[in-house]
């Protein structure tokens, strides 16, 4: 923990010293979707909705040689910035200041089978599906990313307490893909933001041949105090064509109490043409939650469009 801190301060300080940018790189882009989605333990009169949103990047290099870059999202109907982030870029790597939206390793690698859509546990349903793990939300957090070599990535992060957390939540992982066509993924953490104190560990291993592409995702979440969760999957996409995908994705979540384990399955497509992107995902969970008796399944289909 002692390390990653100093890592994120020198690189920050470094940062907060260097001299002025010069002219600005400005961009607007944007993406909206319509969306419609079902299951059998609802009975909502209207499944339709949509998403919006508008990203603002500004970038630039300063005398000093780093770049900076910031990123704004406006998102939803409140009109308010949502995702936002400032990044720091040095011949030592880049270091990101996210205010909101962006995780550490643990949870940007909670779950990499490979899909179409949605994961395997990932469409909407009754009752709280639990997740592929707990990792803390890197809110105020620092991300710190370094290509060790080629085929060789680090990633890193550190959440300060803040509020009512403990103390504050540190993770480190690294990415190897040195052979063609093979991903393999590592990670490890904690999450102090959890009264329970959370261990965390995430591990993928995924290899594409040609159109197919085959996956394994096995994590642990291990609390302090309270129920430990094991959850594995695996997943398989098939590229039909540059522009048609399915992929089928199975989980489950083991708990070390008398809870049932969470088990689910997913088919997804997707279709891409131009701006326009169309994907689907049918999904089964049994025991969501751990509780016998809570057996669902859901569907979603999602019209997507970027300008």
């Amino acid at each position: 923990m002692n390390n990653l801190k100093k890592i994120g301060l020198t690189a920050l300080g470094t940062a907060m010293v260097a001299t002025s940018a010069n002219a600005a790189a400005l961009s607007v882009s944007g993406g909206t979707s319509i969306f419609f989605g079902g299951e059998d333990n609802s009975n909502s009169p209207n499944g339709w909705s949509m998403t919006d949103q508008i990203d603002f990047n500004a970038s630039g290099e300063m005398d000093n040689g780093m770049t900076l870059s910031l990123y704004l999202q406006l998102d939803g109907a409140s009109a308010a910035f949502d995702d936002r982030k400032v990044t720091i870029g040095t011949d030592m790597g880049t270091l990101t200041f996210s205010g909101h939206g962006s995780s550490g390793p643990v949870g940007a690698w909670d779950d990499l089978t490979p899909s179409a859509n949605e994961e395997s546990w990932g469409t909407s349903i009754g009752g709280t599906v639990d997740g592929a793990t707990n990792a803390a939300a890197y809110d105020n957090g620092f991300i710190y990313d370094y290509t060790i070599s080629d085929g060789l990535a680090l990633k890193a992060a550190y959440d300060p307490s803040k509020g009512t957390d403990l103390q504050s939540s540190t993770e480190v992982g690294i990415q190897y893909t040195g052979m063609e066509g093979l991903t393999v993924t590592a990670a490890m953490g904690e999450n102090n933001e959890a009264a329970d104190q959370i261990d965390l560990t995430v591990f993928n291993i995924k290899y594409a041949m040609g159109p197919i592409t085959v996956g394994y995702q096995t994590n642990e979440s291990d609390r302090g105090t309270g129920t430990d969760e094991d959850f594995t999957a695996y997943g398989v996409s098939y590229a039909v064509s540059d522009d048609v995908s399915i992929s089928y994705g199975a989980s489950s979540l083991d708990y070390s109490s008398a809870l049932e384990d969470q088990e689910s399955s997913a088919v997804s497509v997707s279709f891409t043409a131009g701006g326009v992107a169309m994907s689907a995902s049918h999904q089964t969970t049994d025991n969501v939650a751990g509780a016998t008796t809570m057996d669902n399944s859901s569907y979603e289909i999602n019209f997507s469009f970027a300008f």
